[in-house]
Formats: C-alpha cells, structure tokens, sequence
C-alpha cells in the first residue's frame, strides 16, 4: 500500500464551501471561525486584530493610500492599503467616521502606521486559517 505524496495537490474544494466564511472572517475579524463554530479562535482573532487596530488608531498611525509614484513608493504605497483593507468593517467603520492621519514625524505615529497594517496582515492570516479549515484541509 503506497502512502500517499506530501507534494500532491489537492484539488479546490468547491467555492460554495468556503466562500461564505472568508468573506465573513474578512469583514468582521474571527466571524469566519465563529461560523465554523471555532468559538475560543474567533474570540482570540477578534480580540487581537481588534486591539490591535485600536491601538494604531489611538496612536493616531496613517492609513495608506494606493498612490503611485517610483516603484518602491507604490510597492509600499499598495501593500499597506492591502493591509489596512484587510481588516474590513474596522477600515470601512474608520474611512466612514472620517479618520484621516496624515503621515507625520514621530515614532508614536510610525508605531501606530504599523500596528494598524499589522492588524489586517493578521487578518489574512485567519482568512487563510478559516479557507484550510472550512475546505477539509485543516481540523
């Protein structure tokens, strides 16, 4: 009996299983686990993306912008409105209510820039998190 390749891809488990809980865990940070019924990952995921963009928040860190320019400054410009996009109704809910730091001096500030792309980095990491699991590929 020959045992199965670690290399083998897995064929893509249909989009109607696992659609509905990364874009609930993209939206609100742990929703997806909490549909998956993963109750104490969701609390520990909602907890930490949550904080952790409160704290960038009251930091008074800057929201990136895609803005283009050289291609470092576009590179950095893209990937930290991806971050940021990535926390979903905790950037939608901060855009609404007018939040808008601009990029100062100040290692407060930096701080804040990236506690709050961090937050959203995290949160790319649940959705993958909830994909693996919802899919069949995780326990």
């Amino acid at each position: 009996m020959a045992t199965p390749n670690k290399t083998e891809k897995l064929p893509m488990p249909p989009v109607r299983v696992w659609a509905m809980p990364v874009l609930v865990g993209w939206l609100i940070p742990g929703g997806g686990h909490f549909l998956l019924k993963r109750r104490g990952r969701a609390a520990l995921l909602m907890a930490s993306v949550t904080l952790m963009f409160l704290f960038g928040l009251f930091m008074r860190g800057a929201m990136f912008k895609p803005e283009s320019g050289d291609l470092l400054t576009t590179l950095i410009n893209y990937g930290g409105f991806v971050g940021n996009l990535a926390t979903g109704a905790l950037y939608i809910l901060s855009n609404a209510l007018g939040y808008s730091q601009m990029d100062v001096a100040g290692h407060v500030h930096d701080y804040g820039t990236k506690f709050l792309v961090t937050a959203g980095l995290l949160n790319i990491l649940a959705m993958v998190d909830v994909f693996e699991i919802a899919a069949g590929r995780k326990s």
